[in-house]
């Protein structure tokens, strides 16, 4: 019984051998092998099915951007810290020179008085400086700023100015108590740039209320500190190249204060405003606007960006409104101003807050305000 029970078992072996080796392949790719897998019947390849090639639709490419000026790619900025060392020791002491301005302009621009002072806290502050008090008012009753009629007080001139006005002719007469020339040339000097300054300040408070910000007040302020290096520029030059320095723009004047002086008016007048003691951040929001000739906007802090571009679009303007150098803003546009020292600023007006800067620049209410500051009539 044993024997015949394991010939029908080797029957079975026989058989089931004869029909495995019968059986057809599975079929496979060409060329591709099937691994065997241990333990498991090995898995039956089946090719994938041929799809027809999908054509991505290119992605957009951006325009490339505008290679940087020959002039503007050869200059080195330095700040005061790159200095050596006895060359900074006597710039500072060049700046101990300069009186400094009254007490009250620390409180003038404290972030508290910017943030929360009225009317009447400002009034009392002016008031306070007699001397510059009378020159405000004269301010605001010349044909600079068009009012129908003249006014009396600071009060009153807070009601037909607004109050980031008469703050920034109080600053400006601040800073000019400072700086007082001494040279015919200086004097000549000092008249454009305060003529810039005023000019700048009110395309600041104008704009930034056009755009909707909040922060009109620092702007226009930090716009107005902006030319306090300016301001010490006129002092310290030699007399003899005071005349190139004006007519050049702010890449050139850079380059001749840095051969001159050592660093630019930008960086002078953030030492001088650190040597005054105001806040840091204050300083440096001040010296950022000026710094945009040098700096892309990729590479400004985010936060500050619109500001900075702002304020450097309207300190540049001012100048050249100033200094004949622009009769109005008519057709102005900042994205077509080709000019070296505007050439980082073009990369700042994709900023969504900028969005609406052309339409700003070209409103009929800043053409007749840049009419009036330049002392133009106003076509009807």
């Amino acid at each position: 019984m044993t024997v015949l029970m394991l010939w029908i078992a080797a029957v079975f072996a026989v058989a089931a051998v004869w029909w495995f080796a019968r059986r057809p392949a599975s079929p496979t790719a060409p060329g591709k092998r099937t691994a065997p897998v241990s333990g498991a019947a090995a898995p039956i390849q089946r090719s994938a099915p041929q799809m027809p090639p999908v054509t991505a639709s290119p992605a957009p490419v951006p325009p490339p951007a505008a290679p940087i000026p020959p002039a503007l790619a050869a200059f080195q900025w330095i700040t005061d810290a790159a200095l050596p060392q006895q060359r900074r020791e006597q710039l500072l002491q060049t700046i101990r020179g300069i009186p400094r301005p009254p007490q009250s302009m620390q409180q003038l621009l404290s972030p508290d008085f910017l943030a929360r002072a009225g009317s009447a806290e400002l009034s009392q502050l002016i008031m306070a400086e007699p001397i510059i008090a009378a020159k405000v008012l004269s301010a605001v009753n010349s044909p600079m700023y068009g009012l129908r009629q003249p006014v009396a007080s600071l009060g009153q001139a807070v009601t037909f100015l607004g109050i980031n006005s008469v703050r920034n002719i109080c600053l400006q007469y601040m800073l000019a108590e400072a700086f007082k020339p001494k040279l015919a040339e200086a004097q000549q000097a000092f008249d454009r740039i305060w003529k810039a300054s005023a000019c700048a300040s009110e395309l600041a408070v104008r704009l930034g209320k056009a755009l909707h910000w909040s922060e009109q007040g620092s702007l226009s302020t930090q716009v107005v500190l902006s030319f306090v290096g300016q301001l010490a520029m006129a002092s310290m030059l030699p007399a003899g190249r005071l005349t190139e320095w004006l007519a050049a723009d702010r890449l050139g004047r850079a380059r001749l204060e840095q051969e001159l002086i050592g660093i630019s008016a930008v960086e002078t007048g953030a030492l001088m405003m650190r040597h005054w003691g105001l806040p840091a951040s204050l300083v440096e929001d001040v010296a950022g606007i000026g710094r945009v000739l040098v700096t892309p906007a990729a590479k400004a802090r985010p936060e500050r960006a619109p500001m900075m571009a702002l304020g450097y679009l309207c300190a540049r303007l001012g100048e050249c409104l100033a200094n004949g150098r622009m009769e109005s803003l008519d057709q102005y546009q900042p994205a077509m101003d080709e000019a070296d020292d505007a050439h980082h600023l073009r990369s700042y007006l994709a900023l969504p807050s900028l969005a609406r800067l052309d339409a700003a620049l070209q409103s009929p209410e800043l053409r007749a305000s840049v009419d009036q500051m330049l002392g133009r009539e106003t076509p009807a």
